[in-house]
């Protein structure tokens, strides 16, 4: 389910399924390490176009994934109709980061620019590959620039919502 996130909240997750006959659910956390989408404790949940915030009464790790029992989700069949569901924070919840540091919900949407002003397009996301994270940059193509700074990303304008990258805009 899609909700309009509003400047003052951050994705953190959604939930991936159901587990076991409790209500509970399994959770695919956004956060790095997964598990510290379960410091935060009260989750705001995507439904019907609005969020509605509700209490994490639990959460674990469980096998490669992690599972959680969400107040209000006290059945499979109602849990089962929220597989999908966006898991948002409000940002002020976030812990505070350097000035030269950004979380990756801060670099979606910005407009990615060449050196030489070529204009590749918006973040659309950003993955992780093991070597470095990688930028999916969405235009007349899509791009995949690696998130290296000082030496692809030259710049980052939060302000002017540009990233500066030397980057060929054929690759």
């Amino acid at each position: 389910m899609k909700s309009e996130l509003s400047p003052g909240k951050v994705l953190i997750g959604h939930i991936a399924g159901v587990y076991g006959v409790k209500g509970w659910v399994k959770i695919r956390s956004y956060t790095d390490p997964i598990e510290n989408i379960l410091q935060y404790r009260t989750w705001q949940l995507g439904l019907q176009g609005g969020w509605e915030p509700r209490r994490l009464v639990e959460g674990r790790r469980h096998g490669k994934g992690l599972v959680a029992l969400i107040e209000g989700l006290e059945t499979p069949e109602f849990a089962r109709t929220l597989v999908g569901t966006e898991i948002a924070i409000e940002r002020s919840e976030l812990p505070r980061i350097g000035a030269d540091e950004y979380y990756w919900a801060d670099l979606v949407g910005l407009e990615v620019v060449t050196i030489d002003g070529h204009r590749l397009g918006k973040v659309g996301r950003l993955i992780e590959t093991g070597a470095n994270d990688v930028m999916i940059v969405n235009g007349e193509r899509e791009h995949y620039v690696p998130y290296i700074r000082g030496d692809v990303v030259r710049n980052i304008d939060l302000d002017s919502a540009i990233i500066e990258v030397d980057w060929d805009p054929e690759f």
